[in-house]
């Protein structure tokens, strides 16, 4: 009788086990225990978790901005260049003189000029003073190395300006051969030219040319904000008509009319060799808008994950030090007949909740940048509903892989080991 007494009481106690419940108790009471600690533990994932969200919400966003570009700005400019050259010795210039007055006749074409750096004044100074005034050197080279252009009116225009001061010159400025220049605001800056009030002017080698603008920024061909700008007539009586395949044509079209422009343009402009002038129509909108957010995700996704291993370090960094200060409790509770898979489990469950409360933190907090960029730059937030919610599981695997160490030390504690500590 004794013996099934014993058989029947030892059948009576319950196997050990921790329950989910139990172990969320249990990581809510130990995060509660040390608030502080538990909130600084989480920082690193909510820091992780929202520079991971804020980066995808800007990469989309900026993503847009950047499609919405190249669709109106990369779309609607066609560049004619003269290979006339490379056709035969003899062909001369491949655009006629009237080039902008047949183009005219080519629907779509909002704004069309030939351009071409000037040879001779390349290697020439700018600057403010005379090459031979007997200034010193540093102020006879501020503009050393900015390049000249011969610009006509509509090719000055197809680059859409915006002026920081000044006006553009004109057809009557091109007929009359003026000494007029458009300087961008890059050369303006390194000239010492802040303002047109006192009609400055600038020497291209020993040649005066008076300031009539300041470009503050173009939408296209933005290398020439450090560059001189010079009416086109002007720059042949000074120093002769371009060379062969020197010259090119900027044609700004209509929205979706860039592509057939580009058949157009060389057939209006020399009927009789439209082989003497190659159009380069715009790249595909799709594939460049593709590429440029592939490249954009790829590195902002780099940066994101490098965000998440330093939170994922933080936390087991902080889980680590807290197994070694609890030692004690480890023992206690491996002495009331805890198991190590339960301390494991204590551990895990602590830190995944830590990591999942600090990826919500985050996510909120990612959200909130990519709005408040938005709506400081006038853009529209776009931000993809599988990174909203991911985000926090993002931050619960964060947490659930960095307690896997310190877990795993924790359940090696030995109790009398612990005890004795």
């Amino acid at each position: 009788m004794r013996g099934r007494t014993r058989g029947r009481t030892a059948e009576r106690i319950p196997p050990t086990r921790l329950g989910l419940r139990d172990a969320l108790s249990e990581a809510v009471a130990g995060m509660l225990r040390r608030p502080g600690r538990a909130a600084l533990t989480a920082l690193g994932t909510v820091l992780g978790v929202g520079s991971f969200v804020a980066v995808l919400g800007l990469t989309g966003t900026i993503s847009a901005q950047i499609d919405g570009r190249f669709n109106v700005l990369s779309a609607t400019e066609v560049t004619i260049e003269d290979v006339a050259g490379q056709q035969s010795e003899f062909a001369g210039p491949g655009f006629p003189a009237d080039a902008e007055e047949r183009l005219r006749s080519v629907a779509g074409i909002e704004q069309a000029g030939v351009l071409w750096q000037v040879r001779t004044a390349s290697s020439a100074t700018v600057g403010t003073v005379p090459p031979k005034s007997g200034v010193a050197p540093a102020e006879s080279a501020a503009g050393a190395g900015s390049t000249v252009y011969a610009a006509s009116p509509g090719a000055v225009a197809a680059m859409v300006p915006t002026l920081r001061e000044g006006r553009l010159y004109d057809a009557f400025a091109e007929q009359s051969r003026q000494r007029i220049a458009l300087i961008g605001g890059g050369l303006a800056a390194r000239l010492g030219i802040g303002s047109l009030s006192t009609r400055p002017a600038v020497f291209i080698g020993d040649q005066p040319f008076t300031v009539a603008g300041i470009i503050a920024d173009v939408r296209r061909q933005p290398e020439h904000l450090m560059s001189v700008l010079v009416p086109k007539a002007t720059a042949e009586d000074l120093w002769g008509p371009p060379g062969p395949t020197e010259a090119r044509m900027l044609i700004a079209t209509d929205l979706g009319a860039a592509r057939q422009v580009a058949e157009l343009a060389p057939v209006a402009l020399r009927p009789d060799h439209p082989e003497y002038l190659k159009a380069v129509p715009p790249p595909d909108p799709r594939m460049l808008r593709a590429s440029v957010t592939s490249d954009l995700s790829a590195l902002f996704l780099l940066l994101a994950g490098i965000c998440l291993v330093i939170g994922a370090v933080g936390i087991a960094n902080t889980t680590l030090v807290a197994v070694l200060e609890r030692t004690g409790e480890i023992g206690l509770r491996r002495a009331l007949g805890a198991r190590g898979r339960h301390i494991s489990a204590q551990f895990l469950t602590e830190s995944a909740t830590l990591g999942a409360l600090g990826g919500l933190v985050g996510t909120s907090i990612g959200e909130l940048t990519v709005v408040v960029v938005a709506v400081v730059r006038d853009w529209t937030p776009v931000l993809h509903p599988a990174t909203v919610a991911g985000a926090p599981l993002a931050g619960l695997v964060t947490g659930l892989l960095a307690g896997l160490y310190p877990a795993w030390r924790a359940a090696r504690i030995e109790p009398a080991e612990a005890l004795r500590r």
